[in-house]
């Protein structure tokens, strides 16, 4: 739903045509300068935006994650984001009359989630603030899991964990820090210097490209993950 680091750099290397979201920023920094210069600029392809509110896209995927066509609530209203999203439109309430807002499900192809640990079994668990994760692997049609640790049982199951049965994961790697520069609850914070020195890099399209050929183009898919959570 919040868009930062990898996003940008997604953008900033002309991989993305189209961007659902609810918020777009650096954390704690600012702006995102390979998406702005993407929107603004056209740099280096057109970037599609299609701007949700938070409450707007969680529920888009709750949709897309019951297999229903649409969510319902009482939002937007006051906004001009249903006049700029074909996603959002406004129906009304058969039980009362009044006049709501719909939103289009959500239904991605892939999700790409971070956990603490999957069991051998492949089911996985995640407990801290999880967001929407639960509901966008249930809405894709794949799931790709990244994890901190594989252990054999989930023996100590943490207060308030979410755990996703096997079914509904496609693929575990365990990558310890996959999060990184983001925090994983109970393992680490978040670095904030991470997010400063990306602001730095970004803000110039030759450095931005020269830092994404030395540090992501020039390297092997097993480090891969470890060079853009590394900075």
């Amino acid at each position: 739903m919040t868009p930062d680091i990898v996003y940008d750099q997604l953008i900033g290397m002309g991989c993305a045509a189209r961007l659902i979201f609810s918020y777009g920023g650096n954390p704690g920094v600012g702006s995102l300068h390979r998406f702005r210069d993407a929107v603004e600029h056209g740099w280096p392809r057109d970037l599609e935006v299609v701007e949700h509110s938070h409450a707007g896209l969680a529920k888009a995927y709750v949709a897309g994650a019951s297999r229903l066509p649409f969510a319902v609530l009482r939002g937007y209203q006051g906004t001009d984001l249903p006049a700029q999203n074909t996603s959002v439109s406004s129906i009304e309430c058969p039980f009362t009359g009044e006049r709501l807002t719909a939103v289009r499900a959500l239904n991605p192809d892939v999700a790409v989630i971070h956990a603490q640990q999957a069991d051998r079994r492949g089911n996985v668990m995640l407990w801290g603030l999880s967001g929407v994760q639960k509901e966008a692997v249930l809405a894709a049609r794949r799931a790709v899991v990244t994890v901190e640790e594989i252990v054999p049982d989930f023996d100590d199951v943490h207060p308030n964990a979410c755990i996703l049965p096997r079914w509904t994961v496609t693929a575990i790697a365990q990558v310890p820090g996959g999060a990184h520069p983001s925090y994983a609850h109970g393992r680490y914070g978040r670095d904030n210097a991470a997010y400063l020195e990306w602001d730095k890099i970004s803000a110039d399209r030759t450095r931005f490209a020269d830092w994404m050929k030395a540090n992501v183009l020039d390297v092997g898919p097993d480090v891969f993950a470890g060079r853009i959570g590394a900075l």
